[in-house]
């Protein structure tokens, strides 16, 4: 009975093609905006997971804001988003006294100076020019492909370090080392191109450095007025970094005058953080999913209202020859299944194919599991489940002969 209310439901949708596609559009598009955002998230997670194993557990971050709130024994209970939109109050005179904190091995500034950089082949307004010191690619295994990165005493040297899609856009070429690149009007000849990298914005060093352009911590703060130093990364001497992070503390409480505008995070902590933001990114954008979905499961059920409306003889005559009211209401919810399931198969496709795109022209690895698809279905199923009750209900419950009259 169950393949022949299949067949049924599908000869129906074959029927009328057009109204069946747009009637699942809502479906597909709250389907397709779970399947990414969940896929998304989950590959952002392990990345940063990734790099974090790869950094070790010696490396410090500190960040502008209070982005998270600690118990009295000193464990993060919460994290506050909106820290991350607030400006920096990290300046140049706190990367100077961290150098000079015993329990600190190496400290690396991350200072944005601006997005716009040129050659004499052109000019991108997409890239990350950083300022920055030579304990970087120590602190982030961040390792360089062509040349070398710039060293200590190139502080008042005009040397830059790109990344491999600066090179490939800029230069069209793998190698542009020795080469000119302007920045804010003034021309840096580029020393080392870096090995391709996953980092994102989300990521530990918080850059995308396949598209940035890294200068001496020194030069940046001659190209603009003042320094907006987006982080700062130490390395502690020792494993105890508790003994660092108080030292760290202490040190950045004297140079902000007693005001704790700033936030020392380990690497746990800041994969906390992280994790934290992209659970709220993840779930808005699968509560727009949900409207998508209710919405489409509004559309569903009004679409198989006017459906009863127009099969009332066929009802009549399934009933007149035996049919139960059960039989007439299984029938009308398998068709709204039929719907919902085949637009959530046609939504999880869509995802694969947005999945192909974002792998070959960004640096952003979505994560699709078996348990992702299968979530997807599962929402679609409820979806067809609940929105077929009422029309399904209206069709079992028809008289037969006022059916057959067309009444």
């Amino acid at each position: 009975m169950f393949s022949g209310n299949v067949k049924a439901a599908i000869n129906s949708l074959r029927s009328s093609k057009w109204r069946s596609l747009l009637t699942m559009t809502g479906v597909i598009i709250g389907i397709t905006l779970v399947v990414t955002t969940v896929s998304l998230g989950e590959g952002l997670k392990r990345q940063v997971v990734g790099q974090m194993n790869q950094l070790g557990s010696d490396v410090l971050t500190i960040r502008s804001g209070k982005l998270v709130s600690r118990d009295s024994r000193g464990k993060v209970t919460g994290v506050n988003v909106l820290a991350f939109l607030d400006s920096s109050t990290l300046t140049a005179k706190d990367v100077s006294a961290l150098k000079n904190v015993d329990s600190v091995k190496a400290v690396t500034p991350l200072a944005f100076v601006t997005s716009s950089v040129s050659s004499s082949s052109g000019q991108l307004d997409n890239a990350y020019v950083m300022g920055t010191s030579s304990a970087l690619p120590e602190l982030l295994h961040q390792k360089v492909a062509y040349g070398d990165f710039f060293t200590n005493e190139a502080g008042n040297q005009k040397f830059a370090v790109v990344g491999t899609s600066i090179a490939h856009k800029l230069y069209d070429e793998l190698n542009p080392t020795g080469r000119s690149i302007s920045i804010a009007g003034e021309d840096y000849i580029i020393r080392g191109v870096l090995e391709p990298s996953n980092g994102g914005l989300l990521s530990i060093g918080q850059t995308d450095f396949n598209s940035a352009v890294l200068v001496p911590f020194e030069q940046a703060a001659s190209l603009t007025e003042g320094t907006n130093i987006v982080q700062i990364l130490l390395k502690s001497k020792s494993s105890d970094t508790d003994a660092a992070i108080r030292d760290v503390r202490r040190t950045l409480l004297a140079t902000h005058r007693g005001h704790e505008d700033f936030s020392v995070l380990k690497q746990e902590e800041l994969l906390g953080v992280v994790n934290n933001v992209v659970n709220k990114m993840t779930g808005f954008v699968s509560a727009l999913a949900a409207i998508s979905l209710l919405i489409g499961g509004i559309g569903i059920m009004d679409i198989m209202l006017a459906s009863v409306s127009e099969r009332g003889r066929e009802i009549g005559i399934r009933k007149a020859i035996g049919a139960t009211n059960r039989q007439i209401l299984n029938q009308f919810i398998v068709e709204g299944l039929a719907l919902t399931v085949g637009g959530g198969l046609i939504g999880v496709i869509i995802s694969l194919l947005i999945f192909l795109g974002l792998r070959l022209y960004t640096n952003l690895n979505p994560v699709i599991t078996v348990p992702i698809m299968l979530m997807a279905v599962f929402v679609a199923i409820v979806v067809g489940v609940i929105f077929s009750i009422a029309p399904a209900l209206k069709a079992a419950r028809k008289d037969p002969i006022q059916a057959l009259r067309g009444d």
